[in-house]
């Protein structure tokens, strides 16, 4: 009788350890998991300048986003269309997913075909296909900055 309980007290041990070891695994993969989507979170900040005021924005966690961040810092010449967005054709074409938004924010920058980056100062709505790149955290005061005609417009990680 005393070799079962002893054996029956070894085999709740090992099992007991092993869940623990388990648990403490689980833990640290939780941990390296939340530092990537931490740094993964910074890196997804967009700084917009344009002359000597500048506008934070959020990169959307896309292909596009991540192939455009990659050839980050771009300074563009963006042209006026339609009194409601810059536009500027990119040199080498982005991955893309267009999608009809309905509406397009004040602030919103999309890639509009698969080289032209826009980026709106307006809401309004559309029946044009874009993929998302990012969003302007706060774009008051983005339609008096941009203004009317062509500007210089510099794109850099955050």
């Amino acid at each position: 009788m005393n070799i079962k309980i002893k054996t029956i007290a070894f085999l709740l041990t090992s099992l007991f350890c092993i869940q623990l070891l388990a648990c403490t695994q689980e833990s640290e993969t939780q941990a390296i998991k939340n530092q990537n989507e931490t740094e993964n979170i910074d890196t997804m900040k967009l700084k917009i300048t344009i002359g000597t005021s500048s506008f934070s924005a959020t990169l959307q966690n896309n292909a596009t986003a991540n192939a455009f961040k990659e050839r980050l810092p771009l300074t563009l010449t963006m042209t006026e269309l339609n009194n409601n967005e810059k536009y500027a054709d990119l040199v080498e074409s982005l991955p893309t997913n267009a999608f009809n938004p309905g509406t397009i924010q004040n602030g919103d920058l999309m890639l509009y075909g698969s080289n032209t980056l826009v980026l709106f100062y307006k809401t309004f709505s559309t029946s044009y296909n874009y993929t998302k790149i990012g969003k302007t955290n706060n774009p008051e005061g983005l339609l008096e900055i941009l203004g009317s005609g062509n500007v210089a417009v510099t794109f850099e990680i955050n």
